[in-house]
């Protein structure tokens, strides 16, 4: 009798459950999403549902209903990811998804490129396929997701930037300008690589940012050093700030 009322009583939530799943849009879903329904029931359901196909299992008690696209099923959205996984690990976009962010591409990869504070992120949240990458500065964690994207632009020297060098460089100046950007980067660029801060100081140049900022980052660089701006270099003082030549 016990059995067959926990089946009867266990029948309804598969239903409210599976109902609520194919009703939305792509998204995460976890046992908190059915806080009204009975917690083993919902277990039981959404592992029979992972079973079937219709969603995938990310990790314990977390799932994920995708949609085919050109590149295969989709994955989260490194917003989605770092709403979840990144509560006490601060999760990035970078790369090709960086770019996108900031409006240097229209390019959606084909797999996710994350960059994070932590030593690790669990593969099976973050995608077996996904490019991590690991042990950003602790800085990082007090930075805003555009913030972090713009750094992970300059550290690869505009290079994932499908416009031409000129317009690159003008849009990349606008973000620096807005919301006071380039203070809050600056304040922190010790923690970045040489170059960064390099790039930081032509392109502060460049926007005629407060002199006592631009002279910490000069001092902060090796005069005999040389880096590699990508295309940055194509910055009127580029050189001034120590850019390599660019080659022909």
């Amino acid at each position: 009798m016990a059995t067959r009322a926990h089946q009867a009583s266990a029948a309804p939530v598969a239903s409210v459950v599976r109902g609520r799943i194919e009703q939305s849009t792509e998204r995460l879903w976890r046992l908190e999403d059915f806080r009204d329904l009975s917690p083993a029931a919902v277990a039981q359901t959404l592992s029979r549902l992972a079973r079937a196909g219709q969603i995938e299992r990310l990790s314990k008690g977390t799932y994920y209903r995708g949609r085919q696209t050109t590149f295969g099923p989709s994955k989260p959205s490194p917003a989605a990811v770092q709403q979840l996984a990144g509560r006490r690990k601060p999760i990035f976009p970078s790369g090709i998804a960086a770019a996108n962010l900031l409006g240097f591409s229209t390019q959606i990869p084909a797999r996710g490129e994350v960059a994070t504070t932590a030593s690790s992120l669990p593969r099976k949240l973050i995608g077996a396929d996904a490019v991590i990458h690991t042990r950003r500065p602790a800085a990082w964690a007090g930075l805003s997701e555009i913030d972090a994207a713009l750094l992970d632009f300059l550290r690869r020297g505009g290079q994932t930037s499908e416009l031409p060098p000129h317009e690159t460089i003008r849009r990349t100046v606008a973000l620096l300008r807005k919301d006071g950007r380039f203070d809050r980067l600056a304040s922190i660029a010790a923690t970045e690589p040489p170059r960064v801060r390099a790039m930081l100081g032509a392109l502060g140049k460049q926007m005629h940012a407060n002199g006592r900022t631009l002279d910490a980052l000069r001092e902060s660089l090796n005069p005999l050093s040389r880096f590699a701006f990508g295309l940055f270099a194509s910055l009127p003082n580029a050189r001034a700030w120590q850019a390599k030549e660019r080659r022909p």
